[in-house]
């Protein structure tokens, strides 16, 4: 693939991380994207490095519009150009319905659905030859899963904006689609008070007879910024082991 590069945010862990190093493994150069896990990220660059790949280290919360602008123009004076972005990064304030504030939707929107639609702008700029992008999705956007409120609307969001950035980048031939996950157990899920019941209650439950792991997500956004995929345009990819599909 050359000097193909590829942009992951959130990717000093996790489901980012592990999208960043398979990319790193097909050839492609990698903008690590964090927020606040500096020694992570830095960690990741040194595998990405260690592959034989140019890493570049980018700190931005993608939630603020002048930080996402700043990001594109350190990835133009780098690279010069983008051919894959990961919209990974997420964040959420859990709570009951009756105990959101104004703070927590904002903060839980801007970071997993306004910044779709920005970075999805600055990346746009940089693939002159077409691109790829991905964004990673939860069922709870299209099932209700507790104190996951401003997180799964802001996700529902990120899926129908998905649809929209299809078919206006077409013509630029740039593909956009979404994956979506079942319960996974990543450092995220540690934030929620539910945990391991949610892990026990997905594990007995999902017809594939195991719980969703990091390596089946990334299997699938590897195959959506393949040319095989190159005709499925504003599709969410469920990942979940059939889960969804029991009432």
């Amino acid at each position: 693939m050359g000097n193909k590069v590829a942009l992951v945010t959130g990717s000093s862990r996790g489901i980012g991380k592990a999208t960043a190093l398979r990319l790193a493994e097909s050839g492609y150069d990698i903008v690590i994207n964090y927020a606040r896990s500096k020694k992570s990220a830095e960690e990741t660059a040194e595998e990405i490095r260690a592959i034989g790949r140019k890493a570049l280290v980018v700190r931005a919360n993608v939630g603020d519009v002048d930080k996402i602008k700043a990001m594109f123009v350190e990835i133009k004076n780098e690279f010069g150009r983008l051919d894959v972005f990961i919209n990974n990064a997420a964040s959420g304030v859990l709570r009951p319905i009756m105990e959101l504030e104004e703070s927590h939707w904002d903060w839980t929107m801007n970071i997993n659905s306004k910044a779709l639609l920005f970075c999805a702008q600055e990346a746009a700029k940089l693939m002159a030859d077409g691109g790829k992008i991905v964004s990673i999705s939860s069922l709870g956007s299209i099932r209700y899963l507790e104190n996951y409120t401003t997180v799964g609307v802001s996700k529902a969001a990120m899926e129908a904006l998905t649809r929209y950035l299809a078919v206006e980048l077409s013509p630029k031939n740039i593909v956009v689609n979404a994956v979506s996950g079942g319960a996974i157990d990543t450092e995220a899920l540690k934030s929620f008070p539910n945990r391991e019941e949610l892990l026990s209650h997905s594990a007995e439950r999902t017809p594939a007879g195991r719980i969703v792991e990091i390596e089946d997500m990334v299997n699938s956004v590897m195959f959506l910024v393949s040319e095989e995929a190159s005709m499925i345009r504003g599709q969410t990819i469920i990942v979940d082991g059939g889960i969804s599909l029991l009432v």
